[in-house]
């Protein structure tokens, strides 16, 4: 919640150099919010001109890449011992049934697990490493890799920035009886579908094997 506010203290060198590094760890295997940093150092920059969208948008590509490729190495050499010991460090994220999870994307769709799992929280955590300890060439993980990287990192700072531009334009012309309006329904909205997952989710559960993640 308080990221955004945070970040208005850090001088623009040190976001570039934190969503570089936060996204990079992430992707390297570390669980980490780099994509809570992005999207809030994306939205900033859309709101003070000082930090520079495309500049933004190359640290977070970088990072995404040369992470992943670190995570490959240390998955590659550290097999699966590597798998057991971060699920008893990181047993939330790293649990059994995430790790089959992950691994049988891996095997159904090859490289294309790596590229897509940019935008999926688990794969983006475990694409690296997994595919160091599967042995998927690394020709064809790099590949996957730096077009994942690009289309995630970039593409994600620049519609955040987009919309913060226009979302800022609109808000400057609407009256507050229209914001006060848009900010019920918003609320009412978040209302309904909490109710209904709150239902759907016993139904969900049920046949859920033990142990097993989503």
């Amino acid at each position: 919640m308080h990221v955004q506010e945070w970040l208005e203290t850090v001088p623009p060198i040190a976001i570039y150099v934190l969503v570089g590094v936060v996204i990079g760890l992430e992707s390297l295997g570390i669980p980490l919010p780099g994509e809570i940093i992005l999207v809030s150092s994306a939205l900033l920059a859309s709101q003070h001109g000082d930090i520079d969208p495309f500049i933004l948008g190359a640290c977070a590509t970088a990072g995404a890449i040369i992470g992943d490729s670190i995570g490959y190495a240390i998955g590659r050499k550290g097999g699966r011992p590597l798998l057991a010991w971060l699920g008893k460090k990181f047993p939330k994220h790293f649990s059994e049934g995430h790790i089959a999870t992950a691994e049988r994307s891996f095997q159904k769709w090859g490289m294309w697990a790596v590229f897509f799992g940019r935008f999926v929280a688990l794969l983006r955590i475990f694409a690296g490493p997994l595919a160091g300890v599967l042995h998927m060439p690394y020709w064809k993980f790099l590949i996957a890799n730096v077009f994942g990287g690009i289309l995630w990192a970039g593409g994600t700072t620049a519609v955040i920035y987009y919309v913060g531009v226009v979302a800022e334009s609109w808000l400057k012309r609407f009256s507050w009886l229209g914001l006060v309006a848009a900010v019920l329904i918003g609320l009412t909205s978040m209302l309904i579908i909490k109710r209904k997952a709150k239902k759907a989710a016993p139904a969900h559960q049920e046949p859920e094997p033990v142990g097993v993640g989503e």
